[in-house]
């Protein structure tokens, strides 16, 4: 089966299975930053935007995507890279594996709240686990990124 959608920006064609879900399929595609860790939707690794909003794309079939636009970490590196600078300032970076979802629910968050509390701010995240570090500098490095963004204080 066919489907069409934009991913990144870009118009595309995959034959898909009936049953695939859309992870696979991206990864298939080359978008290594879209990550499997729990095929339960629990972990958060493999959140992308579909159509501006995010979703575990372990959850959604592929053939859902048709006519959608998907976006992964890689349609957004410069955000991410931006956003990744206010995590190392902080100590919080990560190995890299739940960082993509992490991120995307990060910028995903910049866009939709403004000035949230930290309460929201956890609760935006909660579906993002993290094994490497504490997730006090991660919430800093949110914090101070969403002020240079003029949407909240930059103190935890």
């Amino acid at each position: 089966m066919m489907v069409q959608f934009i991913l990144n920006g870009k118009e595309t064609v995959a034959d898909i299975r009936e049953d695939a879900v859309l992870l696979d399929v991206l990864r298939d595609l080359g978008c290594s930053s879209v990550k499997c860790g729990c095929e339960t939707t629990n972990c958060g690794l493999c959140t992308v935007w579909i159509d501006g909003k995010s979703r575990l794309s372990c959850s959604v079939l592929a053939a859902a995507a048709e006519g959608r636009e998907i976006t992964t970490l890689e349609g957004v590196e410069r955000e991410a890279a931006e956003f990744g600078s206010f995590l190392a300032a902080e100590g919080a970076e990560q190995c890299g594996f739940c960082s993509p979802g992490f991120i995307m629910n990060v910028l995903a968050m910049a866009r939709e709240l403004e000035d949230p509390a930290i309460d929201e701010i956890k609760e935006y995240l909660s579906g993002n686990l993290c094994r490497c570090t504490g997730y006090m500098g991660q919430l800093r490095a949110i914090r101070k990124y969403m002020q240079t963004r003029g949407e909240g204080p930059a103190c935890v």
